[in-house]
């Protein structure tokens, strides 16, 4: 049913995933729904409202991150990093969380699904230092665009950007952005199924 579901949203976008790619994504809701009861991972409790509200939520970002080192900072049960490590499986994510329960069960699903490209972390973001150049640092549902310029700015250089996956476009947000960093795009995003409205915000440093 959950494959069903996954092929039928697709079909909605330009995203070409191969059949082992589904069979990632559909093992990954199975594996979200039985960990969820006892870890309590999100407040979505449907696998097929996972499969809108998480999978296509994250997968639709995928076709606008064009390097190969990312980090995905509170992570939480992997949104939206395990969703791109599996359609990028060229690009490498740093899965950053402060939890341990959830960096378990991030390990857990990297060895379930054979992950090579993921790379889960227990962490405050102000505590890690990436050991490689990263591309950028995704954000979804974290914090405001300030706190995450202001906690995520050494991770990245003037080269990187800040990729944060919001709903309403943020206005107030940007128009409060500390200095040195400057708004360089916004992506309106169509998640199938979904209503409700979706933006990628992007950053650079000045």
């Amino acid at each position: 049913m959950l494959q069903q579901q996954l092929t039928t949203l697709l079909a909605q976008t330009d995203i070409a995933l191969t059949e082992k790619q589904q069979q990632q994504l559909v093992h990954y809701v199975e594996l979200l729904n039985k960990w969820n009861k006892a870890y309590n991972l999100t407040s979505v409790r449907l696998p097929e409202d996972m499969m809108i509200k998480h999978i296509m939520d994250s997968l639709v970002v995928a076709p606008h991150l064009p390097g190969h080192h990312y980090i995905d900072v509170g992570t939480g049960p992997g949104l939206p990093g395990i969703v791109l490590a599996i359609a990028l499986p060229e690009t490498q994510f740093i899965l950053l969380d402060s939890l341990g329960k959830r960096v378990r069960f991030l390990m857990q699903v990297k060895h379930e699904l054979g992950l090579k490209n993921v790379t889960p972390v227990q962490s405050r973001v102000e505590d890690y230092q990436p050991s490689v150049k990263l591309d950028g640092v995704l954000s979804r549902a974290f914090a405001s665009l300030q706190d995450m310029v202001d906690w995520c700015s050494h991770l990245i250089d003037h080269s990187g950007k800040f990729i944060a996956l919001k709903g309403v476009f943020p206005s107030e947000e940007l128009e409060s952005l500390p200095a040195g960093v400057k708004f360089e795009q916004k992506i309106t995003l169509e998640v199938p199924k979904l209503d409700a409205q979706r933006h990628l915000i992007i950053l650079s440093k000045d």
